[in-house]
């Protein structure tokens, strides 16, 4: 898997062009079944993907955390919601809570997650490959192929299946 990660970046780099122009013909004109067909392809994918493989989500990128994440995370941890933010994250550009610093503060040596159970919303739907109106976030999807093997693979097999002129 150490291999698939790092070879990753530059696959998706050398597809950018082609996932580019056809995202670009799905949003012009999605396949009214399309989210059926991501969410088979997303279930597929992820019989034969093992996350805890991989964790690259969590080693190279943050997520953002909502207000609804903030209070649920800052109560599993019995602190104060301001607390929880003071320790451990930071306002972005956007004015968005993310993570002071990657990889995730509570990413285990072993890929396991110290807050599976209450994880922020962005980490429960990455990589977002199985989201109604998928073809709405395809800006994400063509950033998530060069993160993340699955939604490489997921992508591959949607150009193949999806034929648009």
């Amino acid at each position: 898997m150490d291999e698939v990660i790092k070879q990753l970046p530059k696959l998706a780099q050398e597809k950018h062009n082609e996932n580019k122009k056809f995202f670009g013909k799905l949003r012009k004109k999605p396949p009214k079944d399309l989210d059926y067909i991501m969410q088979d392809l997303h279930e597929a994918e992820f019989r034969k993907t093992d996350c805890l493989n991989c964790a690259n989500c969590c080693k190279t990128t943050g997520p953002l955390f909502t207000n609804a994440d903030i209070e649920r995370i800052a109560k599993h941890f019995r602190m104060k919601p301001q607390k929880f933010i003071d320790q451990f994250l930071r306002l972005d550009e956007e004015n968005d809570y993310v993570l002071q610093s990657v990889p995730c503060t509570f990413l285990g040596a072993d890929n396991y997650c110290s807050i599976y159970e209450v994880r922020p919303k962005a980490c429960r739907e990455f990589p977002h490959t199985d989201r109604k109106k998928f073809h709405q976030i395809s800006n994400l999807t063509l950033k998530n192929v060069a993160i993340c093997p699955a939604a490489y693979n997921i992508v591959e097999e949607m150009k193949k299946i999806i034929k648009l002129k």
